[in-house]
């Protein structure tokens, strides 16, 4: 039996639905382009990780639209969707029950945001995620591996769920920030920062319909895909879209390079290159690659990965997974970008 065959037989997606899946996918980074201006790449991102199945961590300056960008992203997709804030005094059971006391005086316990709609949620938006106690982290990171928690008495499971956050990295009193284990649950972290075309900034500014953010995302439409269907097409994607024994090899090499960068020829200045990572790039990491880059070749229209497929996703999902020596993480914004630069540099494109 052919491999499309199989996947009709197991009510997974067809090479040939795929396609109208990569029709879908295009007409929803559209939609969300019409509440989002000057963003391409996160949109692209963004959907990568959708139907890659993994979590995103958005970050940037105060006021350059991650917010808005979710929104957009969680109304084009559609299904229920549930958003906390992130607060020093959050605990982790504001996120499973509110209990209160109603109009009868009498004491009540209701689903937190997490819960409210059942095993059918389909995005929970974490905002400023860096205002979370660790404990209120510990219970995300069990929502995001396992995309289960344990709450009255039985356990949740919610297998359509998406996970979106965003860190505000300007201000740092009354904050703390992801350990290693949070930072690597989540599939990609994206970087958002002001656009720079002229045109576009002009826009921005100007244009009174970027005033009402209600209204914008109002006017985006909603569900334009499926978000019910996303792990079965994401399976068929995994299964369909190849890698070449030649591109194994060049991720496998990329994989050594960043974990010993020393031993590649990697020389950044002003770093000691013998102690300056702690660890990081394991197999979970860029197992992650390899399905972003999978995804990122089904958008491009090819059951292929190329090299620049995975030079597209390598710094989304890999440069949040090394971890510095403290002396060097408060450079990272500089140090990280160079190391992963200077590793494609040194090793062989196929």
């Amino acid at each position: 039996m052919s491999r499309a065959a199989e996947l009709r037989a197991g009510g997974e997606q067809s090479p040939a639905s795929l396609g109208e899946w990569r029709e879908k996918a295009l007409a929803f980074e559209r939609e969300v382009g019409t509440a989002v201006v000057g963003q391409p790449r996160v949109v692209r991102l963004l959907t990568v990780a959708l139907f890659a199945r993994g979590h995103v961590l958005l970050e940037g300056d105060v006021g350059v639209g991650k917010t808005t960008i979710l929104r957009a992203v969680a109304r084009a997709l559609g299904g229920p969707f549930e958003r906390i804030e992130g607060t020093v005094d959050l605990m982790p059971t504001d996120m499973l029950y509110t209990a209160f006391v109603d109009d009868d005086g009498k004491p009540r316990v209701e689903p937190g945001p997490v819960l409210h709609h059942g095993e059918d949620l389909a995005v929970f938006f974490f905002n400023e995620i860096n205002r979370a106690r660790p404990q209120v982290h510990s219970l995300l990171l069990r929502l995001m591996a396992e995309r289960s928690v344990t709450a009255f008495g039985k356990e949740w499971s919610f297998p359509h769920l998406q996970v979106f956050a965003d860190r505000n990295r300007v201000e740092k009193e009354e904050t703390f920030e992801l350990p290693a284990a949070a930072r690597d649950r989540f599939l990609m972290e994206i970087a958002v920062d002001a656009p720079t075309d002229p045109e576009v900034r002009r826009e921005l500014v100007f244009d009174p319909r970027f005033y009402d953010v209600d209204r914008l995302i109002g006017g985006v439409a909603e569900g334009v895909i499926d978000h019910r269907q996303l792990g079965e097409v994401g399976r068929a994607i995994q299964e369909s879209v190849h890698a070449s024994r030649a591109l194994e090899n060049y991720v496998l090499a990329l994989w050594d390079a960043l974990r010993a960068p020393a031993a590649a020829g990697v020389e950044i200045a002003g770093v000691d290159m013998s102690r300056l990572l702690q660890g990081g790039a394991s197999p979970r990491g860029v197992g992650a690659l390899v399905r972003a880059a999978r995804v990122t070749a089904w958008l491009e229209g090819r059951d292929m990965v190329l090299p620049e497929d995975v030079r597209a996703m390598f710094g989304p999902v890999m440069a949040h997974r090394v971890f510095l020596d403290p002396i060097y993480e408060t450079r990272r914004e500089r140090i990280v970008p160079d190391l992963c630069r200077q590793v494609f540099e040194r090793v062989p494109t196929p």
